[in-house]
């Protein structure tokens, strides 16, 4: 005859609640070393291997131009784009004048502005267009 075992459980709250506060502790613990633990080697482990792949990344960067440089630059630029637009208002004025679609000179180089802008072609519109 064999005799069957009875496994009694008994609960006891406040046992349970100390032992999962426990476990979350030590598992807050364990990611806390893990992440110091990470940071202290990564970089000695990264820096060898970004010098190797990217030498350009990790060398320093040069140095910023000096602001007036930079706004003698804008300047420049500002001043070629309003050199554009007072050509290309030129065109404009050349092909709405009925004088020049007589001249075949003219409508050459308008055609030719349209299509295909260049300096000498907007030159030649201005030329041959007045």
């Amino acid at each position: 005859m064999r005799r069957t075992r009875e496994l009694k459980i008994t609960l006891k709250p406040l046992q349970l609640v100390l032992c999962v506060a426990f476990g979350l502790w030590l598992g807050a613990v364990a990611i806390a070393l893990s992440l110091w633990l990470a940071l202290q080697l990564w970089p000695a482990q990264v820096a060898p291997i970004a010098q190797a792949v990217a030498p350009a990344l990790v060398q320093p960067a040069t140095p910023v131009a000096q602001p007036q440089d930079a706004q003698a630059e804008m300047f420049e630029r500002y001043q070629h784009i309003l050199h554009k637009q007072e050509q290309q208002q030129a065109a404009e004025a050349a092909q709405g004048n009925p004088r020049n679609l007589n001249s075949p000179k003219c409508q050459f180089w308008l055609q030719q502005n349209r299509t295909a802008p260049t300096d000498k072609s907007q030159a030649n519109v201005l030329e041959f267009c007045y």
